[in-house]
């Protein structure tokens, strides 16, 4: 009964609750969940995914007014970027600025001196070791978030995503260029480089600016540090006779230190050094305090949690996805017409016939993280059972290749287009009734909630942010088992839930009345950072 009571709780626009009517779709709903894959985290995911409607706008804010934060990252979609650190970065700081006086620290890449060809330069700074010398750019955006860019062409001045060549590898000299942007951080937090503006906590991402954690200890600067970890399988590690050049100490060589496993790691680093870690979701967060999701720091990672210095948050997603429909009207009727109209657009743009089946759709880079092979396994099931399967992204040759033959073998049911353009694949999401996510690991996720937001029901694998996000049977579909069959089993549940209206109707309502904006995200990472200036 546990699923009949959250759905009673949750309440929804399509379906009036204490009907005959609402009570039969809540039974119908009742049947879909998965109770057989029940556990822990599905408990989890009930409790927490209701925890994403709170909102703490009337709390009072948790650090003063005056504070100043530097948030470092690698990469902004405002100009460019590689994965969902790009969406982070330019969606929290603007949301921060609610809370605190925000300024986002960027390697001055070609498309930022693109967007920006004239900028202030607040003040030339000398090399350290090998780390060549750069100077301090100044630029506001045009909603007056102020920009520090690291300007220094020889490292930042070429063609290719912020980590390497467009389709290759990593750059070469990825350990000077990014040891240069951590090494930067320090040296603002330092007061060094502006001698106007003077942090006074830190908030970097990932790898590439973990070192910042490092440089602040081996410089003897105090400002507190929180590092995010998007996703713990990129480390960023270098061999050890590289410390001299990036300007290291010998001593941080070692296990209390940027030492793993024999090589330096700029994560490791930040991890050990910073003052508090953050993950992007509550589940990921007890996840990598295992062997099996810990990708070897799971040790430090546990003493970190242990000691109260390891926190989960949601990431939210842009605003934009608040108001897909015209003139924001959701009654069912409205989105129902919704809903039709753009699958009929997205059915004759990818040539696929008329159907009065379900639309099932792959957002995603194809990859083998994202479980691009299983859900081509569980295609048949989605064929079998009337529906039709829409293919949107790139990655690996061999799947690209696997999904091109998928449509072919299919061509009246599956579709797929190698590439991605962002305007055709929203077009995709408020097409489709279902999206297919079934990642072997997600430390957060946004397709699932673009697709909530957009009435597709996602199917994810329980794991990390899915978990967090998804609710089984009320919001969508989570399967225990990682494999091609535990997908299909799952499809076949969605496929049910579509057959029976009443259900599906109310599941999409439940999905569309959800909110993942930033607001709730971001009064957590204030709350972190106050425990951090606190200490």
């Amino acid at each position: 009964m546990e699923i009949l009571h959250r759905i009673m709780e949750l309440g929804t626009t399509l379906v009036v609750a204490g009907s005959q009517s609402g009570n039969r779709a809540m039974a119908d709903v009742l049947k879909l969940t998965d109770t057989r894959a029940a556990s822990s985290t599905s408990a989890h995911a009930l409790h927490y995914a209701h925890a994403v409607k709170d909102d703490p706008q009337d709390a009072p804010s948790p650090i003063a007014g005056t504070t100043k934060l530097l948030f470092v990252t690698s990469e902004m979609s405002d100009f460019l970027k590689a994965g969902g650190l790009g969406e982070v970065s330019t969606a929290l700081p603007r949301q921060m600025r609610s809370y605190c006086d925000v300024r986002v620290l960027i390697p001055g890449f070609r498309q930022v001196r693109a967007a920006r060809p004239v900028m202030e330069v607040v003040r030339q700074m000398p090399g350290t070791a090998e780390l060549p010398p750069w100077s301090l750019g100044r630029f506001a955006t045009a909603d007056g978030l102020t920009i520090y860019a690291v300007l220094c062409d020889e490292l930042y001045d070429r063609p290719g995503s912020p980590y390497g060549p467009f389709g290759g590898s990593d750059f070469p000299d990825n350990d000077i260029r990014f040891a240069r942007l951590s090494l930067a951080a320090a040296e603002i937090a330092a007061g060094e480089a502006d001698p106007n503006w003077k942090p006074d906590i830190l908030h970097i991402n990932d790898w590439p600016s973990g070192l910042t954690a490092g440089y602040l200890r081996w410089k003897d600067v105090s400002t507190p540090t929180i590092l995010t970890i998007h996703n713990l399988a990129y480390q960023g590690l270098f061999e050890p006779g590289r410390m001299t050049a990036l300007g290291i100490p010998d001593q941080a060589f070692n296990v209390d230190g940027a030492e793993f496993h024999g090589m330096l790691s700029f994560l490791k680093a930040g991890i050990f050094y910073g003052s508090h870690v953050t993950t992007v979701s509550e589940t990921y967060a007890r996840e990598i305090t295992t062997p099996e999701h810990g990708c070897g720091l799971d040790g430090l990672l546990r003493s970190r949690m242990k000691a109260g210095h390891l926190t989960g948050i949601v990431n939210g997603i842009d605003a934009s996805w608040d108001t897909l429909i015209e003139g924001g009207a959701t009654t069912e009727q409205i989105v129902r017409q919704w809903k039709r109209r753009n699958a009929n657009a997205i059915r004759k743009a990818f040539a696929l016939p008329e159907s009065r089946g379900p639309l099932f759709s792959i957002i995603s880079r194809l990859v083998h993280q994202k479980g691009i092979d299983l859900s081509i396994e569980a295609a048949e099931t989605i064929v079998a059972g009337g529906g039709q399967l829409v293919v949107k992204g790139q990655g690996e040759s061999r799947l690209e290749d696997a999904v091109s033959h998928l449509a072919k073998r299919y061509p009246h049911a599956v579709a797929a287009r190698i590439g991605f353009d962002d305007a055709e694949a929203r077009r995709l999401f408020a097409a489709s009734d279902f999206l297919l996510m079934p990642s072997r690991f997600e430390p957060c996720g946004l397709s699932q909630m673009y697709a909530q937001r957009a009435g597709a029901l996602p199917i994810a694998y329980r794991t990390g942010g899915l978990v967090d996000t998804i609710e089984d049977g009320v919001s969508g579909f989570l399967f225990s088992s990682l494999s091609g069959a535990g997908l299909s089993a799952a499809v076949r549940r969605a496929l049910d839930a579509y057959r029976s209206k009443r259900a599906f109707k109310l599941m999409r309502g439940q999905a569309m009345s959800k909110r993942f904006d930033w607001r709730r995200p971001s009064f957590h990472y204030a709350s972190v950072y106050a425990r951090a200036l606190g200490a």
